[in-house]
């Protein structure tokens, strides 16, 4: 049991789940931000590898993105980081980026780094199903590291139930169609949605995901499932900071607190 399963076990309700662009705003913020998510509150920390074609994100974390590729962020800069960082902290780690940059780097190379340095778990949207069955499913489950797939409001009820089978962390609702991206409020159309997955009783705790930006929505997605996901709202929060610790604390205390 890594420590993301561990954490679930212990707290099933309200967790907190912050995105990060590595290399963002600066190239050695990383440390800096993990560890003072986990001051302020936070139960998980995504971290995020930033690509030059992220088709999931929007402006918000593909500018963010860019900026940190342009600080000169690369995938063995990252992993020697998250090594410094694990030696001081057991706040659960998720590695989210694309299945082409697993590719360059090598796929079994990949797996046993972010094992090798600490990492719990990997969500890689544009990894198939079918391949990773076939293919990286046993080294992934060797390897003690867990792997969350995404569902969406679209996703028919065969491909949740095989997403249910095969993630071993948690599975990632994506709140709409769309790209990720700060929204106001949640809809009447995703909470029937919400309403649907819950009633499938999925063995996998659930994160909502996408738009997810304030306490009121946080509180909403919370009431639907395990917990929520938050990236761009944060992003946004660091983003002009002069002093990212102090803006990260503050970020997640506006969360948590109404």
């Amino acid at each position: 049991m890594n420590r993301i399963q561990r954490l679930f076990q212990g707290k099933n309700r309200n967790i907190l789940n912050i995105y990060f662009t590595a290399g963002y705003p600066n190239l050695q913020d990383t440390e800096t931000i993990i560890l003072n998510l986990e001051k302020a509150g936070a139960d998980l920390v995504e971290v995020g590898m930033p690509y030059s074609d992220p088709l999931a994100d929007g402006p918000t974390i593909q500018e963010s993105g860019t900026q940190a590729l342009q600080n000169g962020m690369t995938l063995p800069l990252l992993f020697e980081q998250l090594e410094v960082v694990r030696q001081k902290t057991n706040i659960p780690l998720v590695m989210m980026g694309y299945f082409n940059q697993v590719m360059q780097y090598g796929e079994q190379k990949f797996f046993e780094k972010a094992a090798a340095v600490g990492i719990d778990g990997l969500i890689l949207p544009d990894l198939p199903l079918y391949e990773y069955e076939s293919k990286y499913r046993k080294i992934v489950e060797e390897l003690g590291l867990s792997i969350s797939f995404l569902i969406s409001p679209q996703t028919e009820a065969a491909r949740v139930k095989k997403v249910d089978e095969l993630s071993n962390g948690f599975i990632y609702m994506v709140s709409s169609s769309s790209i990720t991206g700060a929204k106001s409020e949640i809809s009447s159309t995703q909470i029937d949605y919400f309403e649907r997955i819950n009633a499938m009783q999925l063995k996998n705790p659930r994160l909502i995901g996408f738009g997810i930006s304030s306490h009121a929505t946080y509180r909403q997605a919370c009431q639907y499932a395990n917990g929520a996901i938050i990236g761009s709202a944060f992003i946004k929060a660091v983003g002009g900071s002069t002093d990212v610790a102090a803006s990260t604390r503050d970020f997640v205390k506006g969360i948590l607190t109404a």
